[in-house]
């Protein structure tokens, strides 16, 4: 893979010498010929801000990706690409062919004492396979192919914004102690489910939807190469009581494996639980397989916040955007957000795109418009699945019943991965009916979390 040093790197904010490459390689555009008034700047350079910053360069834009690290960089992540992520994936040319990739067929998932393995569903648009890659790897070879399409990217630079009269006028960038303030025509605000940029700007978080907590480390193990991911659903503390979240174990291939644990808010036990504890708890009990144990530990975990289903907002400003975590689009059923990132990174582009071609920024409003027709339903759905599987009665009976019909779970793991097929449109109204029908069913007081 390439070094880090390939892209384009503006340690400062002042004219840099341009690496010996040819234009043509990096698109003819180094940090010393940026405007200062680009069409857009995107704050962010993780999934959401990179696929955002792919399509706006490709589309002929000048844009401006600003990242406050610099690459590669870790991020607490289980480093899974789904058919979905893969999908978007070969839609901007990434090459599959990198060794860091490692190819997946399917999940492995343990619940009610029983295992189960199911293939990733055939899909008229998504792939059969899903892949397992770190995201220090990942999100540095996406950035490549946004600067090659002729983005600028800023390595180690904060951005924050200039408001005047209550409008975001500029980007004010700060690398190395050096300030310089650029004057984007829109600004793509994919700075992650915090969000210091768009604090400023209104932006916050529905405290009533429901969100989650991840904690991951990366372990060595024999059996590194196994081509399915792994998924405990009904995890436990260390006293043996069900909590509401799973465990997993991803392969990366060679000799590593990412071990990690999620939690959901959806139960009153949630403040009182520790994620380093359950992720001990997991390790425990992990199949014999693996071979792995806490001397097996190659790093030491790190956590991070799930923001779901649409939960930040406002989406749309007069001359800006929300997309990825800043967004909170993360899939509630999965907590899978890499393939969402790059998706509302891809729907942003459109809305910007069409907005800057008419001289219309008033056309921003069509892109809370094409999330809703997209994801409005199914995130609204997952919203009432995971309050729902937030009590441990009712998680219970779900791996009970579940576990118990192989194609019952066939049929939810692809409702939960979103892969049902495109022409089904009762399928929605079908899960509605069941989650709802699930919980008028329940004994008395199952309703309420405990």
């Amino acid at each position: 893979m390439p070094e880090p040093d390939a892209l384009l790197v503006t340690g400062n904010l002042e004219p840099a010498t341009p690496p010996d490459h040819s234009p043509k390689q990096h698109g003819g555009i180094y940090p010393h010929d940026v405007s200062k008034s680009p069409d857009v700047v995107v704050v962010g350079g993780g999934p959401s801000g990179a696929a955002a910053a792919y399509w706006l360069a490709e589309a002929g834009h000048s844009v401006a990706l600003v990242e406050k690290k610099e690459y590669p960089r870790e991020k607490t992540c289980g480093d899974g690409l789904t058919p979905r992520a893969i999908f978007e994936l070969q839609e901007m040319g990434f090459d599959f062919d990198v060794p860091e990739l490692h190819r997946i067929n399917g999940l492995r998932s343990y619940g009610a004492g029983t295992k189960l393995e199911m293939e990733w569903p055939d899909h008229p648009i998504y792939p059969n396979w899903g892949a397992i890659i770190r995201r220090a790897d990942l999100d540095q070879q996406v950035a490549m192919l946004a600067e090659k399409q002729g983005a600028v990217i800023y390595q180690q630079t904060t951005a924050m914004p200039v408001i005047e009269d209550g409008r975001l006028t500029e980007v004010e960038l700060t690398s190395n102690g050096d300030t310089t303030r650029l004057s984007p025509r829109v600004v793509v605000v994919a700075d992650g489910a915090v969000s210091r940029f768009g604090r400023p700007l209104g932006v916050g978080r529905d405290r009533t939807a429901p969100y989650g907590l991840a904690l991951r480390a990366y372990y060595a193990s024999p059996n590194a190469d196994d081509d399915m991911m792994e998924s405990l659903l009904d995890l436990k503390d260390k006293d043996g009581k069900n909590v509401p979240g799973y465990g997993w174990t991803f392969p990366l291939g060679g000799e590593t494996v990412n071990i990690g644990v999620g939690l959901l808010s959806t139960s009153k036990r949630w403040k009182g639980l520790n994620t380093g504890k359950l992720l001990d708890t997991y390790l425990d009990n992990l199949p014999d397989h693996w071979e792995v144990d806490e001397s097996s530990r190659l790093t030491e975990p790190v956590g991070g916040k799930l923001s779901m289903a649409f939960s930040g907002g406002p989406i749309v400003g007069s001359n800006w955007v929300l997309v990825g975590d800043a967004l909170g689009s993360t899939n509630p059923f999965t907590g899978e957000g890499i393939a969402y990132g790059y998706q509302t990174g891809r729907m942003a582009a459109a809305s910007v795109h069409a907005a800057l071609a008419a001289d219309d920024l008033t056309r921003l409003q069509r892109y809370p418009e094409a999330l809703e027709a997209e994801f409005g339903d199914y995130y609204r759905v997952g919203k009432v699945f995971v309050r729902v599987i937030g009590n441990p009665h009712m998680m219970r009976a779900f791996m009970t019943v579940g576990f118990k019909s192989k194609p019952l779970m066939e049929w939810t793991f692809r409702v939960m991965s979103n892969l049902m097929p495109p022409d089904d449109r009762t399928l929605t109204r079908q899960i509605y009916r069941a989650i709802e029908s699930a919980v008028r069913l329940a004994p008395a007081g199952l309703g309420s979390s405990n």
